[in-house]
């Protein structure tokens, strides 16, 4: 079956998670992505997390449907081989903190030159201009930046880091749509062009409510536990046995919810809790009276009883439980395959299910300089370059 992407030729040059994402994303979509590794020792999370016969699962995770080499860009010969790479490449991937592709001779103005259709993609903390441009920038700092962790949280509680590493995905996400567009673009004109994507803009671009209430009135999001800033009931509430998440967000659903399920129909006469802006106004009183109720029974009675009147709700999963709900598995989000040096292993599957071009689960994640001899044959080079190359520490 034909992939969206097949022909595209990527190089990447990225590592740890939002470069190196973004790509997966592309090789799921049937993409050419040749990796490139630092020498000797590879991409960073290569060192990091749970590793299984010394590979590790983070590494694993995100570099799938990719072909890789380690090469020593500080060499001239290993400078030369990426050089012979971007000639015939669609895209290329770095997130270099801003000024070192200049001083490695692989920025954009130098590449365009040897190919003037390339899309140069470079992700960073902050950006390649501005005030904070030559700040190392990790996704905790963009986290904090955004204003994110600040408005995550209790109430009267400390700022809190969102669960996953939110601004590495953001920017990968808008990677992914920015070089998509640059690739019409291109099909169109035949033109390349330079992408900048940091954290910090990726990740405040998805702040849409927030800014809103800001701009709109000037109000500043504040930390808020799970209750919605603008409607209610919809957030978590405790049960006799854990938690639940309740939506009933419009005027329909919160009467269904008094009269149905709590039974509680002196609710909709109280004047505190009369309209959506009243109930989020008086949303720590509802959250008391509905919890006083909640906690008599076990949330799988509730959770029940909700579904059998219409009413948005669900569970709070633990990350395991997540992974084995049936209805996860019976979409495919988790899948196997064998791996050289692991064996069987599972990861994440394809969020997106198309029709005429669905991701494939293609290749595992490579060795480090797994694929050195075979793209290096593919350049013209001889094995006995190759060889060469190994003895002066230009590839591993």
């Amino acid at each position: 079956m034909n992939q969206a992407l097949e022909g595209m030729k990527v190089i990447d040059l990225s590592q740890v998670l939002a470069g190196p994402y973004c790509t997966m994303v592309l090789g799921d979509m049937g993409a050419d992505v040749i990796k490139i590794e630092k020498y000797p020792k590879g991409d960073d999370t290569r060192l990091m997390g749970a590793a299984i016969n010394e590979e590790s699962y983070m590494y694993m995770m995100v570099n799938r449907n990719k072909r890789g080499m380690c090469l020593n860009l500080k060499s001239e010969e290993g400078r030369n081989i990426l050089l012979d790479l971007i000639k015939t490449a669609d895209v290329f991937i770095e997130n270099y903190r801003p000024g070192v592709t200049k001083k490695l001779g692989i920025d954009y103005e130098t590449l365009k030159e040897i190919n003037p259709g390339l899309i140069y993609c470079s992700i960073s903390g902050y950006g390649q201009t501005g005030s904070y441009s030559k700040k190392g920038g990790y996704d905790i700092m963009a986290q904090g930046m955004s204003g994110l962790m600040d408005m995550t949280g209790e109430k009267g509680g400390k700022p809190v880091k969102v669960g996953i590493a939110i601004h590495d995905i953001a920017a990968a996400q808008t990677a992914i749509q920015s070089i998509l567009t640059a690739y019409i673009h291109r099909l169109r004109n035949g033109k390349g062009q330079y992408i900048d994507v940091s954290l910090v803009n990726a990740g405040l671009a998805w702040t849409v409510w927030e800014a809103a209430a800001y701009f709109g009135t000037g109000e500043v999001a504040k930390r808020n536990g799970t209750a919605h800033r603008a409607s209610a009931p919809y957030q978590g509430y405790e049960t006799k046995d854990g938690f639940i998440l309740i939506g009933a967000a419009n005027q329909k659903l919160w009467e269904n919810f008094c009269l149905n399920v709590v039974d509680k129909p002196h609710w909709l006469e109280d004047p505190r809790y009369e309209t959506v802006s009243l109930r989020t106004e008086h949303v720590d009183e509802l959250e008391v009276e509905i919890e006083g109720i909640l906690k008599q029974k076990d949330s799988a009675y509730w959770l029940k009883l909700l579904e059998e009147n219409g009413i948005p709700s669900g569970p709070i999963y633990s990350y395991d439980q997540t992974l084995n709900d049936p209805h996860i598995l019976e979409h495919e989000m988790v899948l196997e395959y064998e791996h050289p040096a692991v064996g069987q292993m599972k990861t994440l599957g394809f969020p997106a299910k198309f029709s005429e071009t669905p991701g494939q689960l293609r290749m595992p994640a490579p060795l480090l300089g797994q694929h050195n001899k075979e793209i290096l044959t593919a350049l013209g080079y001889s094995d006995e370059e190759y060889e060469a190359l190994r003895e002066k520490e230009v590839i591993k």
